[in-house]
């Protein structure tokens, strides 16, 4: 039985999958946050959130690394860990540099650190020679003005050290990059206290559609477990919609995609971590938008579980041990599942979602993302499904054939205007018979779904 020292995490998904995998696989774990209520509020009502069934539940400032060695070396003395995780991105790096100081397994730091921040991913890709778009690094709107004639509009706006979508916007011209700087500017501290960098990353505007690479790497070696694809919305953001597994995709469009997965992965020199690397294949061939050093959020994990029998959580859990995951295929009748976001009708305000939900199981949203707070609009209740009159459409989804997994915010949820990924009001999985049947499915099933949102009191 190991003792895994878990780091903070995301409060959607995730943040019940990793305790559950470590629960199956007869381990144990330590939870270290800097802020428990962060998960309290997470929590649903009456019910203890996951991460609070950890062995022990310790405080410290997660955000000052240097403090922070010294206390988790005495923290290992005491309690003896066998390996150390996270499931939220802000931290992995973290993670990876609090291994190597306990000489516990994992990726080397600097790689887990080039992947999280976008422009030293984009800087290390290039020197690599993997194909991607064409980028700059500006800090501030004056060098993004001149890098953007450079380029050439449309562009893509990013943050390089955030989340789920949060501030990345398509611009078209130079007003569009002024509003996307000043919007940025407001927003200087993320969820979990941390200073955001000032620099942004405009990047050429990839045509084609996009998908993610799900791999598993250990030791050298990297085993693909498949390709997802992903579908996008909300202009002129960059709104995941939804996702199938596997994609519909011919050989030669999956071996592309899955060739420029694995030289991204080498190109940042990681090893020993689950990754959900993100490609567009464009009409010029495969081009690499982000590579993630940990397991697929949006539930990703969950459709490769329903179709392969293969679990990302349980591998992510074993490779912070130092042991070599199970990754056998096995039948689940299954032969494609998808997952759809339910995204409010548009208002005054525009669409809204969940409030700040850092991808919380209310909505279930995108769990890699912190909800920013007052980042736009006023919102509004969701007040129910269907008409005011009408029977309530949700009613019995969950019993229909094919139909995996219902999960929708409760009425009296507070929604806001949605830019990212954090605004889901819930979500529908479902299986279908390939070629895309279980897209079509959770579709047809979204379809049916009518939130009410009223305007808050």
């Amino acid at each position: 039985m190991g003792h895994l020292l878990m780091v903070e995490s995301w409060v959607g998904s995730m943040s019940r999958l990793l305790p559950r995998a470590i629960a199956e696989a007869g381990h144990t774990f330590t939870f270290l946050t800097r802020d428990l209520h962060h998960y309290l509020r997470s929590a649903p009502e009456g019910a203890d959130h996951p991460l609070l069934g950890a062995r022990n539940v310790l405080t410290a400032d997660t955000n000052d690394l240097p403090s922070l060695l010294p206390q988790v070396a005495r923290l290992h003395e005491a309690l003896g860990f066998d390996g150390v995780l996270s499931s939220c991105d802000y931290y992995l790096p973290t993670v990876a540099r609090i291994a190597g100081h306990l000489g516990l397994p994992g990726p080397t730091a600097d790689s887990v650190t080039a992947a999280c921040r976008k422009d030293e991913t984009r800087r290390t890709l290039e020197q690599a020679g993997v194909p991607g778009p064409r980028f700059a690094v500006c800090d501030g709107f004056a060098a993004a003005s001149v890098a953007a004639k450079e380029i050439g509009y449309p562009l893509v706006f990013k943050p390089v050290d955030l989340c789920a979508g949060m501030f990345v916007r398509r611009v078209d011209d130079e007003r569009q990059l002024a509003d996307a700087h000043r919007d940025l500017d407001a927003f200087p501290v993320n969820a979990r206290g941390q200073l955001r960098s000032p620099a942004v990353l405009l990047e050429e505007l990839l045509d084609g559609p996009e998908v993610s690479v799900e791999t598993v790497s250990f030791d050298g070696r990297t085993q693909v477990v498949g390709v997802t694809d992903k579908s996008v919305g909300g202009a002129p953001g960059f709104i995941e919609t939804g996702h199938m597994f596997p994609a519909p995709l011919g050989a030669d469009e999956t071996a592309a995609a899955v060739d420029t997965a694995l030289a991204a992965l080498a190109g940042l020199g990681l090893d020993r971590v689950v990754a959900h690397t993100e490609i567009k294949l464009t009409a010029r061939g495969p081009r690499v938008v982000e590579v993630n050093p940990r397991p697929a959020g949006n539930r990703i994990t969950e459709l490769v579980r329903h179709v392969t029998g293969i679990d990302l959580a349980r591998a992510c859990v074993d490779l912070a041990l130092g042991r070599e995951p199970d990754l056998t295929t096995r039948p689940t009748g299954v032969a494609s599942a998808a997952i759809g976001f339910l995204l409010p009708p548009d208002g005054e305000g525009g669409a809204v979602g969940a409030d700040g939900a850092d991808g919380a199981d209310g909505a279930d949203g995108a769990d890699g993302a912190d909800g920013a707070d007052g980042e736009v609009g006023e919102g509004g209740v969701l007040e129910g499904y269907g008409t005011a009159t009408g029977p309530d459409p949700t009613a019995g989804l969950e019993a229909l054939t094919g139909v995996l997994e219902v999960r929708l915010a409760e009425p009296g949820t507070r929604v806001r205007p949605v830019a990212d990924n954090n605004g889901y009001l819930g979500h529908i999985m479902a299986t279908g018979d390939g070629n895309g049947s279980a897209r079509e499915r959770v579709a047809e099933l979204l379809d049916t779904v009518r939130p009410r949102v009223v305007a808050a009191r």
